[in-house]
């Protein structure tokens, strides 16, 4: 840069606004100061300026002052002060600066002197002047940290959600997780953004992970406010370290090397890491190649959005790549002059940003600091904390020269008005260093760095009580400086604020007297450490000195603290939720409502008032979330508990106690110490019974335990209540004594419903379950059960066992148990089992294989399912049940197992078995012959017989020896049969269990099952080996069998032990064969397979039964076109299907090669795994794809039907050809339709349909079958075009009419688009463009019509005669009068001869009739024709009715036909069930009598009524069975039928229509049966008596879905005011196990509880039940539902209700469905409340639950919707100063929203 020109020094006088500021020999020495000033006469030295001064001062102009009001306050106060100090010391207030200095955190500034001329003689004890430059030094402070500003950071702590930076002058501040950088945000979103959560861990974005304490930073001040903590309220710094928002918004060009950039990783790459600058020119970048990452950071370990503070090394030579190296210990500013990364000069200002070290030029230094100037244009400052100045004996103009040159680190810099910057510079060693943690400090590092880095780490413990700190340095206004005594023995320097001196008020401290002078001694805690200072934080007020704790971190878990109640929390059923206790100054903990006392406090607030003092224990602090968790409970506080805080320290066996804080069916949670919880079962509970926990124990209760397991790996714990059944010497011999078959006697102690607990004579405890307490049912159990009693002595129980875990005896009481035992017959020990013998015992479990008999002492034989009792075979379970008695014989005995088979069935003397080789089964040996016996005969084995029962089994696969020798494929073993002798050879032993094959040396039982083989040529060739998987030969063929079938292939058995598969498409090269596998290849089938691959690794064999022509695997070159082959499919979906044709080779069979016939297609008739024959169309080798074909016309037979030809070429095709396609593809241009796999047809938008449509994308969808003529066809570009216009393809097409084609006298037909009181506009059908035509009222009806509106509605369809139409106006005028219709209808065949006479008499001044007809459905389509005031007076003649003799219609209006019966409630008419009648009419109701009115000369007519049915409905009973023949399963038309009963009394009749009505309604049509059900109930309610409600009620249970007709029963009741009943019902359906898991049963009892019975503590009492029946993921919903009863009934008590929500919202804040659910509710409320106090409590009720969302951290589209219905409601209620609040705080949203760099999007 060009040297800047220096403006001559033309005034040495400072201006009015600038003050010298006061050194430390001012402060400490004002006598002596003012003595020297006497002898220079009276004058001081003029304010010496710097040759650097650049600035001209400010001069004042016009006398006005310079000072702003602020000011003029600020030395108003001060005055006022001094005056105070001089009257309370005597002494002259000390000169001081103007009163801004502690307003703006300004450092201390020199006495403002007098002019005096310059002397060569000068003050030599005046210290150097601060502002001489004009400069004023100002250090960071909380005060003058604006929005903006940027700092340098040292991260403290790591949290899940936000970082920790100290940074200067003791600041913290707090980094969230969204402002770290773009590119992490965009990864939160895309993590934020899955439906699942991946099961990767390492995708979860972990701050600790991406950063470490130690770290460097720099940062952008976001926010600064204030947040409320307790009474008092804490400062926040918000702050960003984005490289986009802490770059300041550089270019590359602004850049220079050895500046500090903050740089977040794009990509890591193997040679380095690309890094994201967030610089204005996005496309210039940072690389950090893999040697410059340093010691601090793992390549490996970097993630996408980490932050790190870098070094520039060097730029491309294009200047858009940046070298970067984040290694701390390159930025020391130590190193070799070359080497030092000192920015001097740089192409722009923004250029120097905290972090960076420059060259400063000193301008000037005093006790206040260093004033200096970077490239001679900006100006920097080094406060008194960061210039050293605070050192003792440090004279600062000496060692900082003004115009010397020295290196200073860049830490803050602070926005000004004028849009500059002021900069501030740290001095110190340390900052000039910024050393890494130890831990991260590379090999090669310097000793300096090495020292630097351990003083920052090696800090003396926080909260520590120093007792001889001493005063080194003193300002006067903001505090003493200390040096603090170290092991070491080097002090350490520390600094307490003024505010921190004393607990009196301290306005001035003095350096030369006082109690804080200078070298005097004082008691000190650290309260804070500043590693950017490198500074203590120390209080010397004996209020801190006396606290026990300062901070969390103090706080010890188990420890017993003294506070006071600083409020209570109000909420839950007692009304408290918590104590919130004060422990200091600082610290608050809660205790919670369960550790409120040992008992339940009924009114806590008794107890704990505010200020009361209180005695707890720690149970856990969360320094993470700031949380202390206390307990009051006296049996933890008082008792010297054990402190169970962590898994390891835990092993089994110990013993402690534990708060239960959740209840559960099957145990409860205890929770110790800290995060260690245990779970504790129901079994370990008691030594009894326990049927329900929440009984025998409550939520908050202290519990003993013992530990039976830990893990403190998964932290997870089982504990018991149990005792830890240690016994006496005494006790521990007459339980050693104890064995099972004796009898003992007792006194019962406990009765349970399930058990029986007695104490035995020897003083052991002994336990009779229930099933042992009789012989027989369990009935006699029950009856026995109900005789006992406490107390009562028991003699002759026999001893079944011992629990030793729970020391207890098991007992029985069975009479036949006890009579074998006083026999001697009961088995006690294995040693008692004798074959033959009887044993009596009872059912230890019965599984399908058999029943397992228990005796004592453990002794337990099985009974196999064949020797159950044959009277017990069949039934379930075999009849039998647990701790039956039962009597069996011992059939066998396992000695060498210790196992005996037992039979239910008598046994007799064996039969002797045939005369075979061996009497015995451990004679049998390997390859032995012996005689066999076919027991039964398999598919895939023989099951035989040996001698003495000994069984076996031959293997298909070892019978035959060839293929010859196999006669029928399919059935090998056909042609044996049962009780045939064959001759066998012993292989070995089978495991009937794995179904695998053993060695004859494995013999695990009694009964064995032998393998044999029936080859003659293994019995001949004295051979056992068997086939094996490594015997097997590639390419050889083997005889097997078929096995088994799988989804994909047939496994089969080459011998015994070795097993294969043989893929589909390798069974057979017949299609045919292979859609029926299981048909073709059943289980035994015989195969000639051939080995394709082996592997012996995985245990697979691959094989194939093609014969070895058809064994080569297809290939591409192996196919042409034409080929029909075999194929599997593999893959079906909505548009094509996937046929595998071998292993390597596949191909799409698309929709249009599917069928001959399109609209016959059906995709879903294939399935997978399916065999089909399909049809080579075609080979594309370059690309290796197939086409294929399904068509049955190219794989069957070539002679059938085809009415889709195939369309192989555009040649086939030309301009004019009907062709049909499936669609393809729907684009913004045109439609694709798919005519054959190779070619594609467009379709233009214009040549979609015939008629204009906005939305032409809905006229077709993708796979839709469509048919279009062809109208442009290019072979070169093969591209065909078709048009799907109904015009072009449809042949019967009628094109529409046009104006020009309508005529006087055309009948035409349209719907009613708009009806006046003039008349009704038409649209005319099948027009283009649609036409409308005008009715006049005149021309609506031959009689006078006033108001058209009474006759037609829009939409009615009409038909119309067109009476004129204007061409040139285009007005069409139409005409409805029946008249002119009367000869369209005439020479309408379908027009009965008498409707042309009554036509004919109309012309004569009869009345017209139209031609009514009954249309398909119940009414008829043609209403609309039906003109009434046509119809002047009709006779009817029915033969029933003859009381209607006149209708007249044209000057009074029709009475409207009564809408039926209606009895509680209930629709008689049908109408909810969707009739279009117009009601049930009776003939016998008065009030469809009309008024007679006869006009004379006109004759009568008898007219057919039938057609009024469709206007009026039935009116008799021949009307309704008319009806119900058309419509026999209409449900409505039942029930008018029993409501037109019903009014005539025929009450009988009525359930006689409901029965008929319930055998005629087709069974499908289940609900039109259910409304007859509830018809049928509606009736017996009202009618009949409670016997006949039931009946019915119980007939529709069975049939109709029975919850449905038990809540119908109960509304039925409801509407009919019989609430008993229907309580009842209720109670019934909750009792039902079937319905009690639904939630809207409980919340409809507690609504009709609610609302109707007007009973809230029974509906209240609801929610417990609903809980332990309903699911856990309904708990929630049901119960914010429950609470919002307490909001809209009378009864309800809102402020429950909101206690509840309260508990909800706080376990889950961001519930969104619970926090609209609970404003919609007080919304609801506020409706209904009466008084304006009442409204304006609810009005700000609402209002506060906005305030809560809106306060809440959401999503964008959340906090739009939560403003948008905040702001609807304070427009409609609230004011306009509301509606702007919320506005102003939805704008402060979104622009903290652009603040972080996120985009609204609109939806």
């Amino acid at each position: 840069m060009a040297p800047q020109k220096r403006k001559a020094v033309t005034d040495d006088r400072p201006s009015k606004k600038t003050m010298a500021s006061v050194t430390e020999s001012d402060i400490s020495k004002p006598a002596a100061k003012a003595s020297k000033q006497d002898k220079s006469g009276g004058e001081r030295k003029a304010t010496s300026q710097s040759v650097l001064q650049q600035e001209e001062r400010a001069f004042p102009r016009g006398g006005a002052s310079v000072l702003t009001p602020i000011e003029h306050k600020q030395i108003k106060a001060q005055a006022e002060r001094d005056v105070l100090f001089e009257q309370q010391t005597g002494q002259k207030a000390p000169g001081r600066d103007d009163a801004d200095g502690e307003l703006f955190g300004e450092e201390p500034t020199q006495e403002p002197v007098r002019k005096k001329r310059k002397t060569k003689q000068s003050n030599s004890t005046a210290a150097p002047q601060g502002t001489g430059s004009g400069i004023r030094i100002q250090g960071l402070s909380y005060k003058n940290l604006a929005v903006g500003s940027q700092v340098l950071g040292y991260v403290t702590a790591i949290t899940a959600r936000d970082i920790a930076l100290a940074l200067p002058n003791n600041l913290t501040g707090y980094v969230p997780i969204t402002a770290v950088s773009d590119i992490l945000n965009a990864r939160i979103e895309r993590l934020l953004a899955e439906d699942e959560r991946r099961a990767d861990d390492d995708e979860d974005v972990d701050l600790k992970r991406l950063f470490y304490v130690g770290q460097w930073l720099r940062a952008t001040v976001r926010s600064v406010g204030s947040e409320q903590a307790g009474s008092k309220s804490k400062r926040h710094i918000e702050l960003a370290i984005a490289p986009s928002q802490v770059n300041g918004g550089l270019d590359g060009d602004s850049v220079v090397v050895n500046s500090m950039l903050q740089a977040a990783v794009r990509s890591v790459e193997d040679h380095g890491v690309v890094m994201d600058l967030g610089l204005g020119d996005e496309t210039v970048k940072g690389f950090v190649s893999k040697k410059d990452l340093g010691a601090g950071f793992k390549l490996g370990q970097l993630q996408e959005g980490q932050v790190m503070m870098c070094l520039v090394t060097g730029k491309s030579s294009n200047g858009k790549v940046l070298k970067l190296s984040p290694d701390a210990a390159r930025f020391s500013t130590h190193g070799a002059e070359k080497e030092t990364p000192v920015v001097s000069e740089a192409p722009t200002v923004e250029a120097f940003l905290p972090g960076t070290a420059v060259s400063i030029l000193v301008t000037d230094s005093g006790a206040g600091g260093v004033v200096g100037k970077v490239m001679g244009m900006v100006d920097v400052t080094a406060d008194v904390m960061h210039s050293g100045a605070a050192t003792k004996g440090a004279d600062m103009s000496k060692k900082y020269k003004i115009g010397s040159k020295i290196y200073g680190r860049i830490v803050w810099t602070l926005p000004n008005a004028d849009d500059g910057r002021r900069v501030g510079v740290s001095l110190l060693d340390h900052m000039l260093c910024l050393p890494p943690p130890t831990s991260r400090l590379p090999e090669a590092a310097s000793a300096k760095l090495r020292v630097q880095a351990t003083q920052l780490e090696q800090h003396m413990p926080i909260s520590a009580i120093i007792g001889d700190a001493k005063v080194v340095h003193l300002l006067s206004e903001r505090g003493i400086f200390l040096e603090l005594p170290t092991v070491a023995g080097q002090p350490a320097p520390a600094f307490a604020h003024i505010s921190q001196v004393s607990d009196t008020r301290i306005d001035v401290l003095s350096s030369s007297s006082g109690l804080f002078k200078v070298d005097s001694v004082h008691k000190a805690r650290i309260i804070a450490f500043n590693p950017i200072d490198n500074l203590y934080y120390v209080s010397l007020k004996q209020s801190v000195l006396d606290q026990a704790y300062l901070r969390l971190e103090d706080l010890k878990v188990g420890e017993v603290v003294k506070g006071t109640v600083e409020r209570l929390i109000l909420g839950g059923k007692t009304g408290i939720t918590g104590v919130l206790v004060k422990l200091s100054a600082t610290i608050t903990g809660l205790v919670p409502e369960t550790h409120f006392s040992d008992a339940q406090l009924q009114h806590p607030e008794r107890k704990f008032r505010e200020g009361f003092p209180v005695q707890a224990r720690v149970l856990s602090v969360d320094l993470e979330k700031r949380h202390v968790r206390l307990t009051f409970k006296k049996s933890l506080i008082d008792r010297e508990v054990e402190v169970w805080q962590d898994y390891n320290i835990l092993k089994p066996g110990m013993e402690g106690t534990g708060t239960i804080v959740n209840l559960l069916p099957s145990g409860a949670a205890v929770q110790f110490f800290g995060n260690v919880r245990a779970w504790l079962p129901v079994a370990e509970m008691s030594e009894g019974y326990i049927e329900r926990v929440e009984q025998h124990f409550r939520l908050g209760q202290t519990v003993n335990v013992r530990i039976l397991s830990v893990n403190a790996e998964t932290q997870e714990m089982k504990v018991s209540c149990k005792q830890s059944g240690l016994f006496d010497a005494e006790q521990q011999e007459a339980w050693e004594a104890v064995s099972g078959g004796q009898l003992v006697s007792g006194s019962v102690t406990v009765k349970g419903g399930e058990s029986v607990t007695v104490e035995l004579q020897n003083g052991l405890l002994g336990l009779i379950r229930h099933g042992h307490l009789a012989d027989g049912a369990p009935t006699k159990a029950d009856s026995a059960l109900s005789r006992i009693r406490v107390g009562q002595n028991l003699t002759d129980l026999l001893v079944l066992g011992k629990r030793e875990r729970s020391r207890q005896v098991l007992l029985s009481n069975k009479p036949s148990l006890v009579k074998a035992a006083k026999a001697g017959t009961l088995i006690r020990s294995f040693a008692d089992v004798r074959e033959g013998a009887v044993a009596q015992g009872f059912v230890r479990n019965v599984t399908p294989e058999g029943v397992y008999v228990d005796f004592t002492n453990g002794i337990v034989g099985l009974v196999p399912k064949s020797q159950v009792g044959t009277d017990k075979v069949g039934k379930p379970a075999f009849g039998l049940l647990k701790e039956q008695t039962v009597h069996t014989w011992v059939l066998n005995i396992d000695t060498a197992r210790e196992r005996f088979t037992l039979s239910m069935r008598e046994q007799t003397d064996k039969p002797a078995v045939a005369d075979r080789a061996q009497t015995a089964v451990h004679d049998v040996t390997k390859g032995q012959i012996v005689k066999v016996m076919i027991a039964s005969i398999k598919a895939t084995q023989l099951n035989v017989r040996l001698a003495n029962g000994v069984q076996g089994r031959i293997d298909v696969s070892e019978v035959f020896d060839s293929w010859d020798d196999i006669s029928n494929n399919k059935a090998p073993l056909q042609k044996f049969k049962p009780n045939e002798e064959l001759e066998a050879k012993v292989l070995g032993l089978h495991d009937a269990r794995n179904h695998r094959f053993l060695p004859i040396s494995h013999r695990q039982g009694k009964a064995p099952v032998f393998e044999l083989s029936a080859k003659r040529s293994r019995i001949n060739d004295q051979s056992e080996q068997l086939l094996g998987l490594d015997s097997i030969v590639p390419n050889a063929s083997y005889l097997a069998f078929v096995n088994n079938h799988g989804d994909n292939c047939v496994w089969v058995n080459l011998s015994p032990n070795v097993r294969g598969r043989i893929a589909l498409m390798d069974l057979s090269d017949d299609a045919g064969m292979l859609q029926k596998v299981e048909k073709s290849f059943p289980i035994g089938c015989a195969l000639q397979v051939t080995v394709k691959a082996i592997d012996l690794v995985s245990g697979r064999l691959d094989l194939t039964a093609r014969n070895s022509t058809e064994q080569k695997a297809l290939t591409l070159q192996d196919i042409s076109p034409g080929m029909v082959l075999p194929g599997r499919v593999t893959k079906v979906t909505e548009r094509a299907i996937t046929v595998q044709l071998s292993d390597t080779l596949a191909g799409p069979v698309p929709l249009v090669e599917m069928s001959d016939n399109y609209e016959q297609l059906n995709v879903l008739q294939y399935r997978k795994n399916d065999i089909v024959r399909v049809c080579v169309l075609g080979i594309d080798t370059p690309n290796k794809k197939l086409f294929l074909s399904l068509r049955p016309s190219k794989v069957l037979s070539s002679s059938l039907p085809v009415k889709d030809p195939q369309i192989a070429s555009v040649s086939q095709l030309k301009p004019g050809d009907l062709v049909r396609g499936f669609v393809k593809h729907v684009g913004d241009r045109g439609v694709i339709v798919s005519l054959s796999p190779q070619l594609d047809a467009f379709v233009r938008i214009s040549d979609l349909s015939d008629q204009y449509v906005k939305d032409w994308k809905s006229l077709v969808e993708i796979d839709q079958l469509v048919k279009g003529r062809v109208t442009a066809v290019d072979s070169e570009t093969k591209n065909v075009q078709l048009s799907l216009k109904a015009s072009h393809v449809d042949e019967d097409y009628v094109p529409p009419i046009s104006i020009n084609d309508l005529a006087a006298g055309t009948i035409v037909t349209g719907k009613v688009r708009k009806v006046e009181d003039f008349g009704a506009f038409i649209d005319i059908d099948n027009t283009q463009p649609r036409l409308s035509g005008l009715c006049h009222r005149s021309e609506v009806a031959a009689k006078r019509v006033e108001d058209v509106r009474k006759l037609y509605s829009a939409g009615d369809v009409v038909k119309a005669k067109v009476l004129s139409v204007d061409l040139e106006a285009r007005k069409i005028s139409l005409g409805l009068k029946a008249s002119y219709f009367a000869d369209v209808d005439a020479n309408d065949p379908g027009v009965a001869a008498d409707d042309v006479e009554d036509e004919a008499a109309s012309d004569v001044g009869g009345v017209g009739i139209d031609d009514v007809q009954l249309g398909n459905g119940p009414y008829g389509e043609e209403d609309e024709d039906v003109d009434p005031d046509n119809i002047a007076d009709v006779d009817v003649h029915d033969g029933r009715t003859d009381g209607i003799d006149g209708m007249g219609f044209d000057e009074e209006t029709v009475s409207k036909p009564t809408s039926g019966l209606k009895t509680l409630g209930f629709d008689w008419n049908g109408d909810a069930f969707g009739s279009a009648t117009n009601g049930a009419m009776s003939d016998s109701e008065p009030e469809t009598s009309v008024t007679k009115k006869r006009k004379r000369n006109k004759p009568e007519i008898k007219v057919d009524m039938t057609g009024d049915l469709d206007k009026y409905g039935p009116r008799s009973e021949s009307d309704f069975e008319r009806q119900l023949l058309g419509q026999p399963n209409y449900s409505g038309l039942w029930i008018q039928y029993m409501a037109f009963q019903l009014q005539l009394s025929e009450v009988q009749r009525a359930r006689d229509i409901a029965e008929r009505a319930l055998r005629t309604i087709n069974i499908r049509e289940t609900d039109e049966k259910a409304n007859i059900w509830i018809a049928w109930l509606n009736l017996e309610v009202e009618y009949g008596d409670e016997a006949r409600v039931e009946e019915v009620f119980a007939q529709a249970c069975q049939v109709q879905d029975s919850l449905e007709m038990h809540e119908k029963l109960a509304s039925i009741y409801i509407d009919s005011g019989k609430h008993k009943r229907a309580d009842n019902i209720f109670e019934r359906i909750v009792a039902h196990k079937a319905f009690r898991a639904s939630p809207e049963v409980w919340l409809n009892y507690a609504t009709f509880l609610m609302d109707r019975s007007r009973d809230p503590v029974r509906a209240r009492a609801l929610l417990t039940r609903a809980l332990q029946s309903i699911q856990m993921n309904e708990h929630r919903p049901l119960t914010a539902k429950f609470a919002g009863l307490e909001f809209r009934f009378l009864n309800g008590d809102p402020e429950r209700g909101r206690t509840i929500f309260e508990g909800l919202l706080t376990e889950w804040p961001k519930w969104s469905s619970g926090w609209d659910m609970w404003v919609d509710l007080e919304r609801s409320r506020l409706a209904r409340v009466g008084p304006q106090d009442e409204r304006a409590e609810a009005r700000e009720k609402v209002r506060a639950l906005y305030e809560r969302m809106a306060a809440q951290k959401t999503k964008k589209r959340r906090a739009r919707f939560v403003f948008k219905q905040w702001l609807e409601f304070e427009e409609k209620e609230g004011n306009g100063k509301g509606a702007e609040r919320v506005k102003a705080l939805a704008k402060e949203y979104v622009e903290s929203q652009q603040a972080k760099g996120e985009e609204e999007t609109e939806e």
